[in-house]
């Protein structure tokens, strides 16, 4: 008769593949992506990594670590088309979208590290290094360089945010009260919702608008700050 080999409870047997950082913030993300970050728990990490949970410790000290890292990864993932010899314009808005792609690959993931993250983009983040170039290539003074990237960051992850939890949509369903507002008046358009792209758009353009009006201010000798 041949003999049954016993096989260790899950979490104790002897892993084939060490665990690493990477790994573990790899398979952070994959749960983050299935069932949210309020799943993620160290005890489910480590059953998913097939690990004792306390052999994770010895890699990240606490859950708010493994989310820091696994937002980090997936930020320097951030690609985009390097479009020098094209209009800054159409390399903001490029650019923008490309962010835009990420954060709606990673919703959950990216919507928590807007709201709790403050320090997720990094100095040498892809995103922020092409976005500065850009914005010195627009003719931003150097001084003046991280403070107009500051504000274009925070614009986009306002509106991303609110995109990815469905304030967005909310606000813009919201009609005008009066009878001035046609509220009785409802088209299809109106039945399908907000179209988030042509929002974001308009956003990105609005942005570009107040950037070039204030490179033309400065063109024409008036004061716009630090030059």
């Amino acid at each position: 008769m041949e003999k049954k080999v016993r096989r260790p409870p899950r979490g104790t047997r002897k892993r084939d593949v060490p665990l690493t950082e990477a790994g573990i913030y790899a398979a952070a993300l994959r749960l983050i992506d299935a069932d949210g970050v309020e799943a993620l728990t160290m005890r489910k990490l480590a059953t998913v990594l097939d690990a004792n949970p306390m052999s994770l410790y010895h890699h990240v000290p606490n859950k708010e670590a493994v989310l820091r890292g696994v937002t980090r990864m997936v930020g320097a993932q951030f690609r985009t088309v390097t479009l020098e010899d094209a209009p800054w314009q159409e390399r903001i808005r490029l650019l923008a979208t490309d962010f835009r792609t990420l954060a709606h690959r990673h919703p959950e993931l990216m919507a928590y590290s807007f709201s709790h993250l403050p320090d997720f983009i990094q100095p040498d983040d892809p995103f922020w290094t092409a976005l500065t170039a850009v914005v010195a290539a627009a003719g931003v003074s150097k001084p003046e360089v991280p403070e107009i990237a500051a504000l274009m960051v925070a614009v986009v992850v306002g509106v991303l945010g609110a995109e990815l939890n469905g304030s967005l949509q909310q606000w813009a369903s919201l009609k005008p009260t009066g009878a001035a507002a046609g509220a009785d008046e409802v088209t299809d358009a109106d039945q399908a919702g907000p179209d988030q792209d042509h929002m974001f758009r308009l956003v990105i353009d609005t942005l570009i608008t107040g950037l070039e009006g204030r490179l033309t201010a400065g063109s024409d000798g008036q004061d716009v700050g630090r030059r």
